[in-house]
């Protein structure tokens, strides 16, 4: 059985990867943040600590998954984000270089300046915001310096455990919680969204083909913040009881003032000219996440 480290599982995205992986691999999950017994204890912006933790497991690839996401705090705070975002991924690439191996790098479709309306592999990225070119630098450092490696593009993840979801779907459901009668959602925001459980199927057969390089991975079919809000109250059938009610970005601009795309939307091209595209409808992987993570929604 193979081994895979992954480093700094507290996002979201880590609960898909240890479920998809588990049976497969022999894993390893660090997180300066203990809060499960699968957990134990790294901060890998010590590069010292990074790197003897890694080379005493000797695992056969390095996932390096975390970054900060929060847009207005990495706006406000530009050095924590450049040590959190940015300096860490040149620590994972020099001791997946150290034990030659392959590393997994995590980037995003903030990187495209959303000029066009669809995105694919190959769209040459320009990014505006503190939090995208950190993204965008470090993913050409990947491309330039690591012997061998995995770079995916993922965007809006939706999955991994309404804990430890921060995203919009997320938010959604507290306000359902709270019954809350009106929705208050955006009608200026094209995106695509990413399932978390369908990106990590689809990393681990990338994976075992051993098909290198850099590949978009959302969902099937783009669509938006507003369409998702319907589909999601449909699922839950709770049409007729929440009322949506349509605004524009700037409703929202004090509390989300770090600079936002109309669109951002990316096409799985890579993947679907490898015949390795498992990435599923959106609308199918939001139906899964909700009935299995959130059937408390539900209405009886």
């Amino acid at each position: 059985m193979k081994k895979i480290y992954i480093a700094w599982c507290w996002w979201m995205l880590w609960q898909a990867f240890y479920e998809q992986f588990k049976n497969w691999y022999e894993l390893k999950c660090t997180d300066k943040d203990v809060n499960e017994n699968r957990l134990s204890f790294l901060d890998f912006r010590d590069f010292e600590k990074y790197r003897e933790d890694v080379l005493a497991f000797k695992p056969d690839y390095l996932f390096h998954l975390w970054a900060l996401t929060d847009l207005e705090y990495c706006e406000k705070d530009p050095d924590d984000t450049l040590m959190t975002n940015t300096i860490s991924v040149e620590h994972a690439v020099y001791i997946a270089n150290e034990l030659d191996i392959p590393l997994l790098y995590i980037c995003t479709a903030w990187i495209f300046d959303w000029k066009e309306e669809l995105y694919d592999d190959w769209s040459q990225p320009n990014p505006g915001s503190m939090y995208a070119k950190w993204k965008y630098y470090w993913e050409l450092f990947v491309k330039e310096h690591a012997k061998k490696y995995l770079i995916c593009r993922a965007w809006w993840m939706m999955g991994g455990w309404p804990k430890k979801d921060k995203k919009f779907i997320n938010k959604i459901a507290k306000q359902i919680k709270e019954w809350k009668k009106e929705l208050f959602i955006v009608n200026d925001k094209d995106w695509t969204p990413t399932y978390t459980h369908d990106f990590a199927k689809n990393v681990r057969l990338l994976l075992e083909k051993e098909y290198w390089w850099l590949y978009n991975m959302v969902c099937e079919w783009q669509t938006s913040r507003l369409e998702v809000t319907q589909e999601m109250l449909r699922i839950l059938w709770l049409e007729n009881d929440i009322k949506i009610t349509e605004v524009s970005s700037d409703y929202f601009a004090k509390e989300y003032f770090a600079p936002r795309p109309w669109c951002e939307r990316l096409i799985d091209k890579r993947l679907t000219l490898r015949g390795c595209n498992i990435m599923r409808d959106w609308k199918v992987a939001l139906k899964e996440y909700l009935e299995n993570e959130y059937q408390d929604l539900f209405k009886k």
